[in-house]
């Protein structure tokens, strides 16, 4: 049986090893994965950003270093499918330019269309910077637990 997949970008990542609003969709999300009800995949580009995430939390005083590692291992452990490609990465360059966005938050965008599913986000700038061209974007604050694709 094919499950459901998603795109998930750091911005809810970031939710499931750190306390953030959002937390209890995006802990529901990542629960559904470990339940195999759905797939979540993600560019590595997620660890490296999630990662920096954290650095900025321990120079802020916000976060330990010791914790800091604890929530970096727990990522590592529980993350979703990590997904590499020239062309994908070549793509998201094109969506950077012509969207005016990151090419960071295009990468995950051109992940969900190579992939021909959703992208799940946290982060409502983008979101409503690209919605309009992309309805595969969804806000984690819409997510309601179903598996749908």
């Amino acid at each position: 049986m094919n499950r459901p997949e998603f795109v998930v970008d750091a911005s809810v990542a970031v939710k499931w090893i750190l306390p953030e609003a959002g937390r209890a969709q995006a802990m529901r999300l990542q629960e559904m994965y470990q339940d195999e009800e759905l797939d979540l995949v993600a560019p590595y580009l997620l660890i490296s950003e999630v990662g920096n995430v954290l650095w900025k939390r321990v120079r802020r005083g916000e976060l330990t270093g010791p914790s800091a590692h604890r929530c970096f291992e727990q990522l590592l452990r529980d993350s979703p499918i990590l997904l590499d490609s020239p062309a994908v990465q070549a793509s998201s360059l094109h969506l950077a330019l012509a969207h005016n966005r990151t090419v960071y938050d295009c990468l995950y965008l051109a992940w969900a269309l190579e992939e021909r599913c959703d992208l799940i986000t946290a982060d409502e700038k983008f979101f409503k910077s690209v919605r309009a061209a992309f309805r595969c974007v969804r806000l984690l604050s819409d997510f309601d637990g179903r598996a749908q694709g």
